[in-house]
């Protein structure tokens, strides 16, 4: 990149200013008194949920405004610095600019995160589709992709099933995602991956295509309340943790698989130490795979819901990510496109989930 320009800096700053009015930061300034006048009375801790939610919204409004202010001083430090400096020193400041580029777009993000539950912790499942051993092989690799973005990210994950393939990989996997708004984030990951390589599992190293199906869910308490399942349209069953697990997984009769009969939708989960809390979490998970149901084909009663469920039908691939005969990973929705799958698949992914959130 040459020079700054004036414009640039002009057009960012306008940005900045865009973002905090979307964003509502002066009346989430108001809101924040109020919240830290309740924080401080005795009878706070007489409800300890409402209490915690208290604090909650406080930290997230504080880190908001905190934000972009820091944003604002960055920016204004960077004007500074730039009419400071000679035209032909400014390289020096490129790396900055484009750095404060990059925060304020992903900051931006915010304000696409407005869905009912974009704020809410995450269940993600990878099942591998035809192909066996490179099925397999495709959905570890998506489910190391991911980690590595949740780490990259600072939150946390935890495993509620896996089974393993029976020579390598995995054949499904699910995990929770625990960080603020990784549904709003992670959501429309939701789909069919498709991988294009040159076979590591045959002699004749032949190319070959290997499809994963990814589902995103969100986590929510209240989800209790909004979807009712009859017992009589489930069908419960104790079962044993399949597949060397490692660490994460309780290989006991306490894990459970619970199937929704209209459907056909099945859930296993073997994350606990009971059989209760496996059924309860299992639940959980059914739940939020049928208000997605209802949320994309706009239905209103569970009872709508009939006939068998496939998850992210082969035909309607998200994604392509091809190491052979070139190298590209394309996003079929957006357009967004990287030369390089290698770092893709270790998790730097921030681009195609940033162009996402503009898709609304």
């Amino acid at each position: 990149m040459g020079n700054i320009s004036k414009r640039e800096l002009e057009e960012l700053n306008q940005k900045v200013e865009d973002i905090e009015v979307s964003l509502n930061i002066d009346s989430k300034k108001e809101i924040l008194k109020s919240l830290e006048e309740e924080s401080r009375q005795e009878n706070l801790w007489e409800n300890q949920k409402h209490a915690q939610d208290v604090l909650t919204q406080i930290s997230d409004i504080k880190t908001e405004i905190e934000k972009i202010s820091n944003i604002k001083d960055n920016l204004n430090t960077l004007l500074s610095l730039i009419e400071d400096t000679k035209e032909s020193e400014q390289d020096i400041l490129t790396e900055d600019f484009e750095n404060l580029k990059k925060e304020i777009t992903q900051f931006e993000s915010l304000k696409f995160l407005s869905g009912k539950y974009d704020i809410c912790n995450t269940t993600i499942s990878i099942h591998s589709g035809q192909g066996g051993t490179e099925a397999n092989d495709w959905t570890e690799m998506l489910f190391r992709m991911y980690t590595m973005y949740i780490e990259k990210k600072g939150w946390k994950y935890n495993i509620t099933n896996i089974l393993k393939g029976n020579e390598v990989g995995i054949a499904t996997v699910t995990f929770d995602v625990v960080g603020k708004y990784a549904y709003g984030i992670l959501k429309r990951e939701h789909g069919t991956h498709r991988l294009i390589r040159l076979s590591p599992f045959n002699s004749q190293n032949l190319r070959q295509t290997s499809f994963a199906a990814v589902e995103v869910i969100p986590i929510l308490e209240e989800l209790d309340k909004e979807i009712e399942i009859p017992e009589t349209d489930i069908e419960f069953k104790a079962t044993k943790s399949g597949g060397p697990g490692g660490q994460n997984v309780n290989k006991t009769s306490t894990a459970v698989q619970i199937t929704h009969i209209p459907t056909g939708i099945v859930v296993h989960c073997s994350e606990e130490r009971s059989q209760l809390q496996n059924r309860e979490k299992a639940m959980q998970i059914l739940k939020g795979k049928l208000w997605k149901i209802l949320e994309e084909n706009r239905l209103k009663e569970i009872t709508d819901i009939k006939g068998d469920y496939k998850v992210a039908g082969w035909g309607n691939q998200i994604r392509n990510y091809i190491l052979h005969p070139y190298k590209l990973v394309k996003d079929l929705r957006t357009e967004i496109e990287s030369s390089n799958p290698e770092s893709i698949l270790d998790g730097n992914i921030d681009e195609f989930l940033e162009a996402q959130l503009r898709i609304q």
